[in-house]
């Protein structure tokens, strides 16, 4: 067991240290911050961010493959529209250039547009959000042509996520099997969630199957044996080899990874006292490639078929393998989200998160912050590092009977591609 997480941290540092590398940031530098818009607040950015959240119904939305998605075309576009008014960037949409439009204006607009175009009933709130970031622009020119410029963004945005699927019922069937190794739906969520999704178009991969991961342990063999009765025992509800601080740390990370990595986002670029362009950016970045590691671990996961620790445990005398023992009244934790075990997505992003994070700010970043599952008597959690944070969010899927070792060390390398993809390939600096 201990190499196994010898080896996952050696994954995520490895990957940390390529990507800086590639970047030619070092470890430590301010590098989301820009000589562009330097006498601007960066709180636009951080009250869309919100605000996007509210919309999507706050810790109660369900979809997280959905709030992935907007979260990255609201950020994209708040990016474009200001960097449209101070070019520091390569653009990801929208070619038009317009210095004289004010960038609080060009921001808010731009998300609120966004927001407005997949919530037309929340049109309420987000027309008070909007009249609440321009409440301290001047009337004038300059503020009409930032809505302008920011409506433009939006509409770049929207236009090349046009009809991209991803409305479909993201309720269905899960074929049944008889043969170990399968993957079938576990209680109380016994379906298959949004199988369209292997599919959707990406935000900055060139194709979903571009890091698909090596495939799992054969079921026969000691690798899959010792995942097996790692899981089995730390991941049951009544476990008695989990630690309390284990327990507190499964629940901490149990929320959606959308959810929880913009939240350190946003603790960093306060941290780091980052400018608005570099937060645009950042928001950017760290949004496409959460949204692209879902994509690519659903690619993943649907080529595989993986059955869950739930599944494997209770029907362990099948699989052929003399190390594994089955035990019929085996529960995880916490409930096993309804799709395939292999590769672990909430692990892909957490690494994918901490990689953009480390790539533009350093990844010797330390922060405290709160989550919507953590244990009320342990509401906050404290790190050192985006590295130590992305290992605890992948080790946290173990403790809570969810995922095999084995595949949230695959989800941390996958992670890691998408995320060093995503930084040397988009965004990049306008060359002098």
């Amino acid at each position: 067991m201990k190499n196994l997480r010898v080896l996952a941290i050696l994954t995520v540092l490895s990957v940390l240290a390529a990507c800086n590398r590639s970047n030619g940031i070092k470890p430590g530098d301010e590098s989301g911050k820009t000589p562009y818009l330097k006498e601007y607040s960066n709180q636009v950015i951080l009250d869309w961010n919100q605000v996007a959240f509210n919309a999507m119904g706050g810790a109660t939305y369900q979809h997280s493959l959905v709030a992935s998605r907007l979260n990255a075309m609201v950020h994209l576009a708040m990016h474009d529209a200001l960097n449209a008014i101070a070019p520091a960037f390569k653009t990801y949409a929208l070619q038009k250039r317009d210095a004289g439009a004010d960038p609080i204006a060009a921001a808010a607009t731009a998300a609120h547009d966004i927001l407005l175009a997949s919530f037309p009933d929340k049109k309420a709130m987000l027309d008070s959000a909007l009249m609440v970031s321009l409440a301290n622009v001047k009337e004038g020119d300059k503020l009409t042509r930032g809505k302008a410029i920011g409506k433009e963004a939006a509409e770049g945005i929207i236009g090349l996520r046009k009809n991209d699927g991803e409305l479909q019922d993201p309720i269905a069937v899960v074929e049944p099997s008889t043969v170990p190794g399968i993957f079938q739906g576990v209680p109380p969520m016994a379906f298959v969630f949004a199988p369209f999704w292997k599919t959707m178009k990406p935000f900055g991969l060139t194709k979903v199957d571009q890091f698909r991961v090596a495939p799992q342990p054969a079921l026969t063999s000691k690798a899959y044996a010792d995942g097996f009765e790692e899981v089995k025992k730390m991941g049951e509800l009544a476990s008695k080899g989990r630690s309390a601080e284990q327990t507190a740390y499964a629940k901490f990370w149990y929320e959606f990874s959308e959810i929880g990595w913009n939240r350190v986002a946003r603790t960093a670029a306060a941290t780091k006292k980052l400018d608005l362009m570099g937060t645009a950016r950042l928001f950017a970045l760290l949004n496409m490639a959460l949204a692209d590691s879902y994509t690519a671990g659903w690619d993943s996961k649907f080529h595989y078929n993986f059955w869950r620790p739930y599944t494997a445990i209770r029907q362990a005398e099948n699989d052929g393998n003399n190390q594994t023992t089955p035990n019929a009244a085996w529960e995880p934790l916490l409930p096993t989200p309804p799709v395939q075990d292999y590769p672990s997505t909430h692990s892909a992003l957490g690494n994918a998160a901490a990689t953009v994070l480390a790539g533009i700010l350093g990844d010797k970043v330390s922060f405290s912050m709160p989550s919507t599952t953590a244990d009320p008597s342990k509401p906050t959690r404290s790190f050192e590092s985006f590295s130590q944070a992305a290992l605890e969010n992948a080790d946290s899927r173990v403790m809570a009977g969810l995922h095999f070792r084995f595949s949230c060390e695959a989800g941390l390398g996958l992670g890691g591609n998408v995320g060093s993809w995503i930084l040397k390939n988009h965004l990049q600096p306008q060359a002098d």
